[in-house]
């Protein structure tokens, strides 16, 4: 058995643009990806070579053709554990790999050649599973690289209405460049639509099994596919920072990270393998000093430190959280580590931002309030501030401007405040866009206050734009955003799933908070929030000692994400998203509930893993000591946990459903 080191290597193969699209990713053969790993091979020559020989030494034929056979089987089945272990050995470790190649020897030495051979066959095969299994989960999501077409066909005018373009490789593609994308295609990099409208099928990335409508603005993925109409698509991504290729990334970035579990068995391993060689030597010497025989003394001992080997043990954690860190990637499900799988299955409390995650985060101008009666300077005005933003807010703001055509002056001296709004100077004022106060009422006049108490009942979002030179306020701007139509099944299928309801934690003002909280069921608001506040709320709950998600989208969430026990973020702002344990692609917000599912199956199997593996090692060794445990029943026995356990993590590639 080859005890599981974490290294998941992503072999990037791609596949050409064409009208065929490249086969869904984890969906080769079992069989197929048994016969191309070299562990499998060796092991089958092991298996082939203790067959006809285990046959000849029954039928009784002379050992001269039946000890060549063996060898080979002994060689082909455990050059590699003993090479791994003589070299852990050279670095002052003690590998498990090596006590099964010495408890091996040991048989054959006191004649139990066959036995000896039997041990190293399952030996190979459990190993040979393991690495299957390991393979298995790597395909899963690695297979997602060959979805991205390895050609294109650029533009060459980047208004995109020229000709088909010119093929190029995929690789050569930089932000900015425009795609040609025909029916049937694959896209060749993350973009966003310019022109045209098609059903792009995008199950590849997040698990939606329905084609989606792409039109101009929306965002796509590389190697999704275009059907009933062409695109023109502007590259916003290069190919190595595509989704897929994240995804791929984040996996094999998961799989040399160590959950909590991980370490402490690792730990506690390196003591244990000492502890059993000490205790096989006791096992050895005490029965031979009381008058047992050489032979009977040595069998006991090496079936001993067969049994009582932690190969199991060891298996127990990071295959089933790996498994189940592909199984999000390919709804999804951005987990960034197996430590996060881990902590996703003890979450019982939820913080959720509200624009951007539970509503479309794509707010519109609905209204504007001038109190000097301009209402379109007013927006041009508002427009010049945020020109420089990347808030929804502001791109909204900005955006209405030019929808009305607008002239907008300059700014200068811009700045942002997470969570309280923009300023710079215009014509030599200084002017603020940001939320409204306790003071709007009585600075405000009764028009704009009556503008503000008409919008936030209904959910809507105020901002007051301020001279604060003149310490006046100019005017309100009443934006609207979209509640996702996921949203209310989300926020109760995290109710369900958590011991305190979720928590919604919003820098909009109460009233409006609280008409989205209405509709989406959520009973526990926290209104009118810094970032720091945000961050404050999440340690309040940790501090009564609940594990807390966050879910956000925008940089004045990166703090609350950083100070939970799981930040989940929704795929857009670069910072929350580096603050994030989780990245959400589009649609998977729906499937927050089924991670924190996967999450806890997770730690279930971790915990079944353990307990199948520890009862068995002690049921064996209380037999060996105590009876007589037959050599092959013991490796049987071993072996059998170790790759119990490794197929029983493996089940995390498929379920739970979403």
């Amino acid at each position: 058995m080859s005890v599981y080191r974490g290294g998941v290597s992503i072999t990037e193969t791609r596949t050409a643009a064409g009208p065929t699209p490249s086969p869904a990713p984890g969906r080769s053969s079992a069989l197929a990806t048994l016969a191309r790993l070299p562990e499998a091979r060796w092991a089958g020559l092991a298996l082939v070579t203790f067959l006809v020989g285990g046959l000849l030494v029954l039928l009784g034929v002379s050992a001269w053709a039946w000890a060549p056979l063996l060898a080979v089987c002994y060689v082909a089945g455990g050059w590699e554990p003993a090479l791994e272990g003589l070299r852990a050995l050279r670095g002052r470790t003690l590998d498990v790999d090596l006590l099964m190649v010495v408890a091996a020897l040991g048989a054959a030495a006191i004649g139990q050649v066959v036995d000896g051979a039997l041990l190293i066959v399952i030996f190979a095969t459990s190993g040979a599973l393991e690495a299957w299994a390991t393979a298995r989960t790597e395909e899963s999501v690695g297979g997602l690289l060959a979805l991205a077409p390895t050609r294109a066909r650029r533009c060459r005018a980047h208004d995109g209405h020229d000709d088909d373009g010119e093929d190029v490789e995929a690789e050569a593609l930089v932000v900015d460049d425009v795609l040609a994308v025909r029916p049937g295609e694959a896209i060749a990099a993350d973009g966003v639509v310019v022109t045209g409208a098609a059903e792009v099928d995008q199950a590849s990335i997040t698990g939606e099994p329905l084609s989606v409508a792409k039109t101009p603005g929306s965002e796509v993925y590389a190697g999704t596919v275009a059907s009933g109409g062409a695109l023109r698509v502007r590259v916003v991504r290069p190919a190595a920072e595509s989704v897929v290729a994240r995804i791929a990334a984040l996996v094999e970035e998961a799989s040399r990270t160590k959950a909590r579990t991980q370490r402490i068995v690792e730990t506690v391993e390196q003591r244990y393998s000492v502890g059993v060689v000490v205790v096989t030597l006791a096992v050895f010497a005490v029965p031979l000093l009381a008058g047992s025989s050489l032979d009977a003394a040595l069998l006991r001992a090496m079936t001993f430190m067969i049994v009582a080997s932690p190969c199991a043990v060891v298996l127990a954690t990071m295959p089933p959280l790996l498994a189940a860190v592909a199984n999000a990637g390919r709804r999804g499900l951005l987990v960034r580590s197996a430590p996060v799988m881990e902590r996703l299955g003890a979450v019982d409390a939820v913080v959720l931002d509200k624009t951007g995650t539970l509503t479309l985060g794509a707010p519109r101008v609905v209204s504007v309030t001038a109190a000097d009666g301009d209402d379109d300077a007013l927006l041009a005005l508002a427009a010049a501030v945020e020109g420089p933003s990347e808030h929804p807010l502001g791109r909204a703001v900005a955006g209405a401007a030019r929808e009305r055509g607008l002239p907008v002056p300059p700014v200068s001296g811009f700045v942002a405040r997470a969570g309280a709004g923009v300023r710079g100077r215009i014509d030599g004022r200084l002017v603020e866009v940001g939320r409204p106060d306790a003071d709007l009422a009585r600075d405000a006049g009764p028009d704009l206050a009556s503008a503000v108490a008409r919008a936030e009942p209904r959910g809507d979002t105020v901002v007051v734009v301020t001279d604060l030179d003149a310490d006046r306020p100019l005017g309100v701007l009443v934006l609207s955003d979209t509640v996702r139509a996921e949203a209310p099944d989300v926020v109760a299928g995290l109710a369900a799933r958590t011991a305190v309801p979720p928590v919604l934690a919003t820098g909009d003002q109460p009233r409006a908070a609280a008409a989205v909280a209405e509709r989406l069921g959520v009973v526990d608001v926290r209104a009118g929030l810094l970032p720091e506040d945000k961050a404050g709320v999440v340690e309040d709950l940790r501090a009564a000692g609940r594990t807390v998600a966050v879910v956000g989208d925008g940089v004045n969430d990166a703090p609350a994400l950083a100070v939970g026990d799981v930040g989940i973020a929704m795929h857009g702002v670069e910072l929350t998203v580096r603050a994030a344990d989780v990245v959400v692609l589009d649609g998977g917000l729906r499937r927050l509930p089924w991670l924190l599912d996967l999450g806890r199956r997770a730690r279930r199997t971790v915990v079944a893993n353990l307990a199948i593996a520890s009862v068995l090692i002690a049921g064996l060794v209380t037999w060996d000591l105590v009876g007589h445990l037959p050599l092959a029943l013991g490796v049987a026995g071993h072996e059998g946990s170790t790759i119990l356990v490794a197929l029983n993590g493996l089940r995390l590639l498929r379920g739970p459903r979403s």
